[in-house]
């Protein structure tokens, strides 16, 4: 296999970037890129083809989240989803919550991990719009596939989920007109 020229000066092919660019990363990026990078060789999208569903690359990594102090969605059954209130009504009821692959609650951090169709589908967009609004989210890690390979009219195609969400995150960041009320680490497995 030919590794991608995506590699860092670790050797990895995994890479981060965090936001906004004015503050230093999060004590705890090194942690959670570690777990990323333990698992590369599965899930790596600059060597690994088509790569996996979002679904397989949590459940890849969802036992050492959890050993570094993260809740993780277990299914897609009700009783298995991750979520997080949005609004509380009466007695402190959440009367709207959203999904979130992964909290950690000491940290405040939310994870999202998008393959396929990420960008495409626009899931990055709904990701940054729904942590925004999430009670007890000042973090946000988004993993996002570095290369997603599909077919376009029966011939191969690319797209750079990770630079193209890089841009959009520096866009937002780096605006006058739009605060998100997050730091955003961005991971690009």
């Amino acid at each position: 296999m030919m590794r991608s020229t995506n590699v860092n000066p670790m050797g990895s092919t995994i890479r981060y970037s965090t936001f906004p660019r004015t503050e230093p990363p999060p004590n705890f990026v090194e942690d959670v890129v570690a777990v990323f990078r333990k698992h590369e060789n599965e899930l790596a999208t600059d060597v690994n083809g088509q790569g996996l569903k979002s679904d397989e690359v949590l459940a890849l990594l969802g036992p050492d989240l959890v050993e570094i102090g993260f809740q993780v969605e277990t299914s897609k059954k009700k009783v298995g989803k991750l979520q997080r209130p949005v609004f509380f009504g009466e007695n402190g009821t959440p009367t709207l919550r959203y999904e979130i692959d992964a909290y950690h609650p000491d940290l405040k951090c939310g994870l999202e991990i998008e393959a396929g169709r990420g960008w495409m589908g626009n899931a990055v967009y709904r990701d940054l719009i729904q942590a925004a609004v999430m009670v007890g989210v000042e973090h946000l890690c988004l993993a996002v596939c570095n290369i997603y390979r599909y077919k376009s009219s029966g011939k191969p195609a690319t797209s750079k989920d990770y630079e193209n969400t890089r841009q959009v995150a520096e866009a937002i960041y780096g605006h006058s007109r739009l605060r998100l009320p997050y730091n955003l680490v961005l991971i690009g497995y």
